[in-house]
């Protein structure tokens, strides 16, 4: 599998030696860590690097992130296709939105309360006509509370959960809007309306070449006049193998790589080249499957074993420094991150201890199956990482196989239940994640959140915890919320349903030629602000 990637890495890189630097005047060309180009019909896969690329460009969500001026903090949101949206002081399971007008879709036809129930009913109505079955569980799996909607006038319609959920508005980033106009003019064909997609977005997807690019053109229509982009044309292109991107990046074919090489950036910096580092909500653990019976991480005395094994600053020292140890979910200076009685830190005695007194050792060790992913959104370096930690784990009784897919295959994987077919029998998902708003735990670690509704892989349940997470959904006081979280996380590292791993910096390397970009604590960009200069 490995030299099929390097294979088709090798012909992307051959069919963008042909661009010039006189054709990339006002070309931002991006090299991706995907393996293909992300779907571009409004839904995109691959992860984050999908949304990033291929979902916050050319679309809008009613509730946009806030990716310009929070960036001192981690990114926050602000009205999108949405001005404004209120709860029902009577009914805390109705969220009423008011929608923007004058926008208009980049196929002309106007943005309408009817287009957002169309929208709606692509992801969540299996009988409407638009119902989009291969591509909806990617949004219905974080949107799993959303229970039924209604017009209310031309200009206002409301949305129901099934639920009081406090932090709704946050997960309503995740629903992009499309042209229901462009989906009929495709034949009402979703694989169609991808090869000439509509959204109301900063940029429009011009040309899309499967498995080699897409094109983005600037929108200079925008009903956003601040993000109207100071960019031509943006570029994006798969180079899932980290080397290939490193050399179309010194050779001047792209302007821009996501996840340099470690060991390349010291020489990257002193050729004159820009490295962009900084923390974003970001985590690379392994997901851990409590549920079946012949898991091992059934039992949590192997689970903190599991934790306590791994030396993170030896991982870190592959990375370059491009990541940080994790101890839970939340880094310890998060205000989510509580007070557990358990800090992970390399203890090889305190492993051996734990295992030992669950049967295990080096003569009787710990048998587990990984997933693991060849390259993928925020999977940095999936592979060494996962070979060195291989490595360090044996001498302490853990005897690691790996299961080694592609990521598309990772991420229907982790939307599954762990003793379905699409999780091929493994004991754990490595898998990295998001925490990017309040609403994570619940997502993450609730027992209603146990895939396929939600994000739960390892199907983990612990009473106490749900309650909190529970509680916390309800409760609209921030500083409440802050308090039932903080507790319900703590419960979390001490019982130990992953391996927490590190915290990535989102290392990405430019050409110096790349002017005004500003990165946001956020797994998503802001592209508008970027222009190409000499």
């Amino acid at each position: 599998m490995l030299n099929r990637l390097m294979a088709l890495s090798a012909a992307l890189l051959t069919v963008t030696a042909g661009m010039s630097v006189a054709q990339a005047q006002g070309t931002l060309r991006v090299a991706m860590t995907s393996v293909d180009v992300p779907t571009t019909g409004g839904i995109p896969n691959n992860g984050g690097e999908g949304a990033r690329f291929l979902g916050f460009t050319a679309y809008d969500a009613l509730v946009n992130w806030e990716l310009a001026k929070d960036l001192d903090g981690i990114a926050n949101i602000r009205p999108g296709l949405a001005t404004k949206w209120t709860i029902d002081e009577t009914d805390k399971t109705k969220w009423i939105f008011k929608l923007r007008q004058g926008v208009k879709f980049h196929d002309g036809s106007p943005l309408t309360v009817e287009a957002i129930i169309f929208n709606l009913g692509r992801i969540f109505d299996e009988k409407s006509p638009q119902f989009d079955a291969p591509a909806s569980p990617i949004v219905r799996s974080q949107l799993s509370m959303l229970d039924r909607w209604e017009k209310i006038d031309d200009e206002t319609f409301a949305i129901y959960t099934k639920t009081p959920f406090a932090f709704f508005p946050y997960v309503l980033t995740r629903m992009f809007i499309v042209s229901p106009a462009q989906w009929e003019k495709a034949g009402r064909n979703w694989i169609e309306f991808a090869k000439q997609p509509s959204g109301t977005g900063p940029f429009k997807i011009a040309k899309v070449t499967p498995s080699v690019s897409a094109e983005l053109i600037r929108n200079a229509d925008y009903w956003d006049k601040e993000r109207i982009p100071k960019l031509d044309k943006m570029i994006v292109m798969p180079m899932p193998e980290p080397t290939t991107r490193l050399a179309a990046l010194r050779s001047g074919q792209v302007d821009w790589i996501e996840v340099p090489p470690p060991d390349a950036i010291p020489s990257l910096k002193q050729a004159g080249f820009e490295i962009s580092l900084k923390p974003y909500p970001h985590t690379w653990p392994y997901e851990l499957n409590t549920e079946s019976e012949k898991s091992p991480f059934r039992d949590k005395r192997v689970r903190q074993a599991l934790n306590y094994a791994v030396d993170r600053d030896a991982l870190v020292k592959l990375l370059n420094g491009t990541a940080k140890p994790a101890a839970g979910l939340y880094p310890p200076d998060s205000a989510f991150f509580g007070n557990p009685q358990n800090r992970y830190t390399y203890d090889p005695e305190k492993a051996k201890a734990l295992l030992a007194e669950a049967g295990y050792g080096p003569k009787n060790p710990v048998k587990v199956k990984v997933m693991v992913s060849t390259a993928g959104s925020g999977q940095m370096l999936p592979l060494p990482m996962n070979e060195l930690m291989q490595q360090m784990l044996k001498p302490l009784g853990f005897d690691l196989d790996f299961e080694v897919v592609e990521w598309g295959t990772m991420l229907v994987a982790a939307r599954s239940a762990p003793n379905a077919q699409a999780s091929l029998g493994v004991d754990a998902v490595n898998i990295s994640l998001s925490f990017t708003d309040p609403s994570t735990l619940y997502r993450y670690y609730h027992s209603e959140s146990y895939t396929p509704a939600n994000w739960n892989w390892g199907h983990w349940k612990n009473e106490e915890a749900d309650r909190l997470m529970t509680a916390a959904q309800v409760e609209f006081d921030p500083e409440k919320q802050v308090e039932l979280l903080s507790k319900a996380h703590a419960i979390v590292v001490d019982e130990a349903p992953w391996l927490f791993v590190v915290h990535d910096l989102n290392p990405r390397a430019m050409s110096k030629k790349v002017k005004g970009f500003r990165p946001a604590q956020s797994w998503y960009q802001d592209f508008t602000t970027i222009s190409i200069g000499n």
